[in-house]
């Protein structure tokens, strides 16, 4: 039996247990546009739609994936940016019984070929701009129907662009329809009435690295509707139909899907839709919306923080505002709580759980580092590293476990990588944690290799892969390196083939071609050879280690912040 002494730190009005129905996601956003129908539930662009708007356009798209032969269990991709196609293909895809597969638009034209054919996705929604990667690599996989979404005809632009629009060749017989009129012809069309269960598939979250066979979480509609009541759940001042969500987090992100969209769409909030952070233009928009909420990640809270004219902007309206995908620094929570007289509270979480699985109370006791107690319903255990089956005492290093209605029904079509990670119903995190007297979580280092980016999540043997082709490389390997600001940065370590020369640009030139934006380094270091164990293998820690060693010296190290590290 699990002792679970977070519970007597709970904030007042969370209950330790939650009821969770039967129900989907798409059931939520119809109870919300029947009790709220003229609220506004996404702005974008400075174009508001309510909610019954959004729960026309969801039920429009269902007919035409139905049309177009979506059946329950197929998996349907979403390659797109923050943007009202995004929910409204979400929110379809799952109201036909479909699973969603969220593809991150930042990839290049190998990496999402990779995806589709793993996930054996026959039908896309796509932003316009994003088409000609698609269009290159179309014929290489198992795409039959591609629908193409204009942003433009979603915002609220009074000018059309001056830059030229892209031409896209539409109709039946090629598979390629754009989506506006395509709503448009199913608005009227009988909607579907699919039948789903809790444990029924819904959401494919593509994690780990894509040259060591990446992994699909499947969560279940299950899943879904648990995490977003437990999250919820809370925030007990959060009030239905009366809140306004600032959603600049991906939602292509596990992360942004849920507190960024599937929560505020429960509370029947209004979604302030933001593509891309910008520092300036985040501060607009909470200037011009009120923002009540605002979901976040580390480098965020920094930038904002740090911008000059932040004050200008009044930031009073911000009540509560999450932190989470990184480590956030206590200067930097008490600098933005300052800055908006908002309450910052971190948390946890990871694909595997929905995401989230901890939080600090919002309004309660929270402790520096940690990732706070776990949520309702859910058990956390440390167990020893070696075996994984001695569960440690408070204040013993060890391997976080999880178990919870959140936890995922599994990888895709992985059934050894699934029986190693979920066992006996726990989830095996990999992150190395602790747990205090009072039930908070603190976690002290990843045990897998990964690298966390200004709230991405880099698998650096990806960009080891990519090191490797080019030519004049003879071994190369990717490391984070702790940063103040991103919380880590890529710096890669490059060994030439005898006889050979290159630059840094060059080799970061040949990583843009081939990999996402946030993967590529931001920096390149030669050197002619590299730390490796009697088995050869590159020491990656040990190369991270020595960096950090070596930057305490340069800067006369006598217990002050170095690479944002203390």
């Amino acid at each position: 039996m699990v002792e679970t002494p977070w519970l007597k730190n709970y904030e007042d009005g969370v209950p330790p247990s939650l009821d969770y129905p039967r129900t989907s996601l798409p059931h939520f956003l119809q109870e919300s546009a029947e009790a709220f129908p003229q609220n506004v539930a996404m702005t974008f662009g400075g174009k508001k739609f309510t909610y019954r708007g959004l729960q026309e356009r969801v039920n429009s798209l269902a007919s035409a994936l139905n049309a177009l032969g979506v059946r329950k269990g197929e998996r349907v991709g979403l390659l797109l940016p923050n943007s009202p196609p995004f929910i409204i293909g979400y929110y379809a895809i799952l109201k036909v019984g479909g699973i969603v597969v969220s593809l991150n638009p930042l990839s290049v034209e190998r990496e999402i070929l990779h995806f589709l054919n793993h996930a054996g996705i026959r039908t896309l929604i796509v932003a316009e701009p994003l088409f000609p990667r698609i269009a290159e690599i179309a014929g290489q996989s198992s795409l039959e129907n591609i629908l193409v979404a204009c942003l433009r005809e979603w915002a609220g632009v009074k000018k059309p662009s001056g830059r030229s629009r892209l031409v896209i060749p539409s109709g039946k017989k090629k598979g390629i329809h754009l989506l506006e009129p395509f709503l448009e012809k199913y608005a009227s069309k009988k909607v579907p009435v699919v039948p789903v269960e809790p444990e029924n598939e819904a959401v494919l979250q593509y994690t780990g690295a894509i040259s060591e066979g990446i992994r699909g979480v499947v969560l279940t509609h299950g899943n879904l509707v648990a995490n977003t009541l437990q999250i919820r759940s809370w925030v007990v001042r959060a009030r239905k139909g009366k809140e306004i969500v600032l959603s600049v987090l991906p939602f292509f992100h596990v992360y942004g899907m849920a507190v960024a969209m599937n929560v505020p769409i429960y509370l029947a909030a209004a979604m302030v839709i933001i593509p891309r952070f910008e520092v300036m233009g985040t501060l607009q928009s909470i200037k011009r919306y009120r923002p009540t909420f605002f979901p976040g990640v580390p480098t965020m809270f920094v930038a904002l923080s740090q911008e000059k004219s932040a004050e200008k902007y009044n930031l009073s309206s911000l009540r509560v505002c999450y932190s989470g995908a990184a480590p956030l620094a206590m200067d930097t929570m008490e600098d933005f709580e300052k800055l908006t007289g908002a309450r910052v509270t971190e948390g946890y979480g990871l694909a595997e759980a929905s995401p989230a699985t901890h939080c600090n109370p919002v309004f309660g006791k929270r402790k520096p580092g940690s990732i706070g107690l776990p949520y309702p319903d859910t058990l956390a255990k440390i167990v020893d590293l070696e075996t994984g089956e001695k569960v440690l005492p408070p204040g013993e290093v060890g391997e976080l476990c999880i178990y919870g209605p959140q936890v995922m029904k599994g990888y895709w079509n992985s059934p050894e990588e699934t029986a190693r990670t979920i066992r006996d119903g726990w989830l095996y995190t990999g992150d190395i944690a602790r747990m205090d007297e009072d039930g908070y979580f603190f976690i002290l280092d990843v045990r897998k290799d990964m690298i966390i980016a200004g709230g991405f999540n880099i698998y650096p043997k990806d960009i080891d892969q990519v090191l490797a082709e080019h030519p004049k490389v003879a071994q190369a390997v990717a490391v984070g390196i702790p940063d103040r600001y991103r919380g880590e940065t890529v710096r890669a370590f490059v060994v030439l083939q005898p006889g050979q020369t290159a630059t840094e640009e060059e080799i970061l030139d040949f990583c843009r071609k081939n990999l996402a934006k946030y993967k590529v380094p931001t920096q390149v270091e030669f050197r002619p050879a590299l730390p490796k164990a009697s088995s050869n293998k590159i020491l990656r820690r040990l190369l991270r280690q020595m960096v950090i060693e070596e930057e305490k010296k340069r800067v006369g190290y006598k217990g002050s912040r170095v690479l944002g590290f203390e």
